[in-house]
C-alpha cells in the first residue's frame, strides 16, 4: 500500500520521505490532484506560512480536491493550521474544514517556538496507539489552531494550552513535525499508516 505525499510547492518534504523510510512504509510523491485517486492514505506536509501554503494548494488544484477526500489524511505543521476557518497570518482564509482559527503567540513568548515540548493526550485515538502521554514531540510554529474541544485529541503548553493534535473524520492534523520527532514521531507515523 502506498502513501501519497502532496508536493504543492511549499512543503518541506526530504524529513517525511526519511521517516517512512524508516519505518519500511512506501510512498509516492504527488504533483497532480488526480492522481491523489490511486492511493489509501495522504499526507499534506508544510513548512512555511498560510499565505504561500493556501496559495499554493489552491493554484495547484489541490484545495478544492482534498477537503473532499473520504481517505485518512494526515496534515503536519502549517498543513494543520490551514484545515481551519482563517489565519492570523498573512490573513489568510483556509480551508473551513475544522471550526476555529489560527492565532499568533502572545508577544511576551518567543516565538517562533522551536524545539521540543510535551504533548498531552486528551482523547483515545488510533493514531496516538502505542505512545505514552506526555511525550516530547519536536515543534517549529509562531501560531496555533484555536479548535473547539471535540476536535482536539492533544495538546501543548506554549504560554497557553494550546491544540497539539486534532481530528475530524478522516482529518488529522498535528502541530508538530512527527517526521523529525524520534521514536514517539515514528510510531505515531505508523499508526497513521495502519489506519483502516
Amino acid at each position: 500500500m502506498k502513501i501519497a505525499i502532496i508536493d504543492y510547492g511549499a512543503s518541506n518534504l526530504q524529513s517525511v520521505f526519511n521517516a517512512l523510510k524508516k519505518i519500511g512504509q512506501t510512498y509516492a510523491v504527488v504533483r497532480k490532484p488526480e492522481e491523489l485517486t490511486r492511493f489509501e492514505k495522504v499526507i499534506v506536509p508544510g513548512v512555511g506560512a498560510a499565505g504561500s501554503t493556501m496559495k499554493n494548494l489552491i493554484d495547484s488544484g489541490f484545495a478544492a480536491k482534498i477537503v473532499n477526500l473520504k481517505k485518512p489524511t494526515l496534515w503536519i505543521c502549517i498543513g494543520m493550521q490551514i484545515l481551519s476557518q482563517f489565519s492570523e497570518e498573512n490573513e489568510t482564509k483556509c480551508l473551513s474544514v475544522i471550526p476555529g482559527r489560527v492565532k499568533k503567540f502572545s508577544r511576551v513568548l518567543k516565538v517562533p517556538q522551536i524545539g521540543w515540548n510535551k504533548v498531552s493526550f486528551k482523547k483515545t485515538s488510533p493514531l496516538l496507539k502505542n505512545i505514552p502521554d506526555n511525550q516530547f514531540f519536536y515543534f517549529v510554529n509562531s501560531y496555533y489552531l484555536d479548535a473547539p474541544p471535540k476536535y482536539v485529541l492533544a495538546t501543548a503548553l506554549y504560554g497557553i494550552a494550546f491544540p497539539a493534535l486534532v481530528q475530524k473524520g478522516n482529518f488529522y492534523g498535528v502541530q508538530f513535525h512527527p517526521e523529525k520527532s524520534g521514536d514517539s514521531g515514528l510510531q505515531l507515523l505508523r499508526n497513521f499508516c495502519e489506519l483502516c
